[in-house]
């Protein structure tokens, strides 16, 4: 299950794309998360996913 809170999910979810999956695709593949759910709530406080690091920034 992932965090409600924005800034608690950024912090799972960096530490997971980090330590444990090539993208963010794989990642929410794998949890079963919507991609697009995620990416909003994040956009919300100004974190947008980078490819290229694979991290939010």
């Amino acid at each position: 299950m992932l965090p409600k809170d924005p800034v608690m999910l950024l912090s799972f979810l960096n530490l997971k794309l980090r330590d444990f999956y090539p993208s963010l695709t794989a990642l929410c593949d794998d949890l079963d998360a919507d991609q697009e759910e995620i990416v909003k709530k994040l956009s919300g406080i100004d974190y947008h996913y980078d490819e290229e690091k694979n991290q939010f920034v």
